[in-house]
């Protein structure tokens, strides 16, 4: 990803976290056009799975959301840092457990029509306490849930967050296939997810 670059580029906010420029870009079909963006540094989730087959969910107050989120264990990258470093740092802090196995589970853009943001999804397993560290703004209540009802979430609209439900059912795949393929007989021979 990010091959085209802009013919021109206007800072207009620079914040913390984010920034915001307006691009001059030639598009592929040759139109030119005037694009706002909002630059974010990125961020990584953890599908914490444990060994009952339940999944940590935060039920997480979201100001912007205007109420409460049911979310993975995720936070942004910081500079320089690799994405499954995040993610392990984030499960810990948020959720006070760690894993001794991670896997990825591919990526997740937020908004690709405006927002720059690639969040990295993992798939943790073998499951250890650890010492939760939540931050002053984080208002955050830990949950353990089975992995077929935080589907069924993510399927009938309870849960809202899409890097939330695209890892939950990405998880879910992969644990199911993984385990169908462990079956007497059974050839693992199905596509990796991308």
């Amino acid at each position: 990803m990010g091959g085209m670059k802009p013919d021109k580029q206007t800072l207009k906010f620079a914040g913390r976290v984010i920034s915001v420029t307006t691009d001059e870009v030639v598009l592929p079909n040759g139109h030119r056009a005037l694009l706002e963006v909002v630059h974010h540094p990125g961020g990584a989730a953890a599908v914490a799975l444990d060994e009952h087959g339940r999944v940590c969910l935060l039920r997480q107050y979201r100001y912007v959301a205007d109420g409460w989120l049911w979310e993975l264990p995720a936070g942004k990258l910081e500079p320089n840092e690799p994405a499954l470093l995040t993610a392990q740092r984030e499960l810990i802090e948020e959720a006070g457990v760690s894993a001794r196995e991670w896997a990825s589970l591919g990526i997740c853009l937020s908004s690709p029509g405006v927002l720059t943001e690639t969040l990295h999804l993992f798939l943790a397993t073998g499951i250890e306490p650890a010492a939760a560290a939540h931050e002053s703004a984080e208002v955050i209540e830990v949950h353990w849930v089975p992995i077929d009802a935080a589907c069924a979430w993510a399927l009938d609209g309870t849960i809202t967050d899409a890097k939330t439900a695209l890892g939950l059912l990405r998880a879910r795949h992969i644990t199911a296939r993984t385990a169908a393929s462990a079956l007497p007989g059974a050839t693992n021979n199905s596509a990796k997810i991308p």
